[in-house]
């Protein structure tokens, strides 16, 4: 891979504050900053030429079927993250 010389970049990203709180927690426990691990999953990326990791969802049982149902769903889908081999 080769070595950047280019100049620096900045990157804004809106994140739900808990997880930005949340992550920060698990990047401390590993020694690290959001900017280097923001950096890492780049450079995966980069490697990867694509996404590090595979996404996927978790097939949902039932399908709501009324308005009591839809309202009462959680507003995201939930993704399950494995480390391509």
């Amino acid at each position: 891979m080769p070595v950047s010389t280019g100049a620096n970049a900045n990157i804004n990203v809106r994140v739900d504050g808990n997880v930005k709180e949340q992550a920060q927690d698990v990047f401390a426990a590993l020694g690290m900053d959001m900017t280097t691990a923001i950096n890492i999953f780049l450079r995966q990326a980069i490697r990867k030429n694509g996404i590090p990791f595979e996404l996927v969802t978790e097939p949902q049982k039932k399908l709501p079927k009324s308005s009591e149902e839809k309202q009462s769903m959680p507003p995201f889908t939930k993704y399950t993250c494995r480390q391509k081999g």
